[in-house]
């Protein structure tokens, strides 16, 4: 990819797309394009189709969608199912019609069965349920990533997509309703550690396994999709390594300074027992992980505390 090419980012001021935008302007790209939900609505297809057929991007990074943890996804079905579609199908259908051939289509590891077997491969995708606390999200997602993989197949245009483990750090959302569990629970230990030390009480047993990423990691598997051809249509993209939500507890309340008790409420739900990816894919077209997960929640807590008058607006925007 030429570094003068004109990339779209859509979802730019959010977590993932505002770290693809750094990791891109570090690599000497200089046409890079975003634009905020109040500009473009990306719900719209009209306004979809104007913009992209004025603007031309050599390049669409699909990183926009709307999120939230297990409680926005119960409260909010028809939303997480409806708006996500919406956004996606616009963003692919015109750039298809306007003939842009790099499309990088950003998902979750949600995709995959509840109970599909452990590290989660690319090609489990669809053989079984999915977790219903998040299928109205991940139904959404599977639509994107079908809809890339027939273009790819029907067009042979350069769509794929990639699909991301947890993912937490700078510019997370940090909101206690509508947060993932990393960024829920480091705002939690750092507020109980200024009211002496209160007991912090978390959801479910503790005890499933989860898989985190820095989202700067995540930034650089995009770049490196960005720049070369790949040879298939769907990519795992995370670290390969999974700790207990226990452990991941006990890890930010270290680095938080918190010195309370842990109170686990097991009448919360738990959510998926385990979801561990295989990465062997990326790692086997030359992109693996740097950041280690004590390393990514320091940075993460210091850029938590130097923008903490401003949390309440540090909110993943659709795009």
């Amino acid at each position: 990819m030429n570094k003068k090419a004109k990339i779209y980012i859509a979802g730019h001021r959010g977590m993932v797309g505002s770290a693809v935008w750094r990791a891109l302007e570090k690599k000497g790209y200089t046409n890079l394009i975003g634009k905020s939900s109040k500009e473009l609505d990306l719900k719209n297809q009209v306004e979809v189709l104007k913009f992209l057929e004025t603007e031309q991007p050599e390049a669409i990074i699909d990183a926009a969608a709307r999120v939230g943890g297990i409680l926005a996804n119960n409260d909010f079905p028809y939303q997480f199912l409806m708006e996500n579609m919406q956004i996606q199908n616009n963003l692919i259908d015109s750039a298809l019609k306007f003939d842009i051939n790099k499309f990088i289509f950003l998902g979750s590891s949600c995709i995959y069965p509840k109970l599909a077997p452990q590290p989660l491969k690319e090609e489990y995708l669809l053989t079984d349920s999915l977790e219903p606390t998040n299928e109205w999200y991940a139904i959404a997602k599977i639509t994107g990533v079908k809809a890339c993989q027939a273009i790819r197949k029907q067009f042979n245009k350069d769509f794929l997509s990639l699909m991301p483990t947890n993912l937490y750090g700078y510019f997370d959302n940090f909101d206690l309703e509508t947060s993932h569990v990393l960024p829920a629970m480091l705002r939690k230990f750092h507020e109980a550690k200024l009211n002496d030390n209160d007991d912090v009480t978390l959801w479910g047993s503790g005890t499933p396994m989860r898989e985190f990423l820095f989202v700067d990691d995540m930034a650089e598997a995009v770049v490196h999709a960005l720049e070369n051809e790949l040879p298939e249509y769907l990519y795992n993209v995370g670290s390969g390594k999974d700790v207990t939500i226990k452990e991941l507890a006990e890890t930010i309340q270290k680095v938080t300074g918190h010195k309370g008790n842990i109170v686990w409420d097991s009448e919360k739900p738990d959510g998926t027992p385990r979801k561990l990816m295989d990465v062997s894919k990326m790692k086997n077209i030359g992109w693996e992980y740097s950041t280690e997960l004590l390393d990514g929640i320091e940075k993460t807590y210091q850029w938590f505390l130097n923008n903490i008058e401003n949390i309440k607006e540090v909110k993943l925007e659709a795009n």
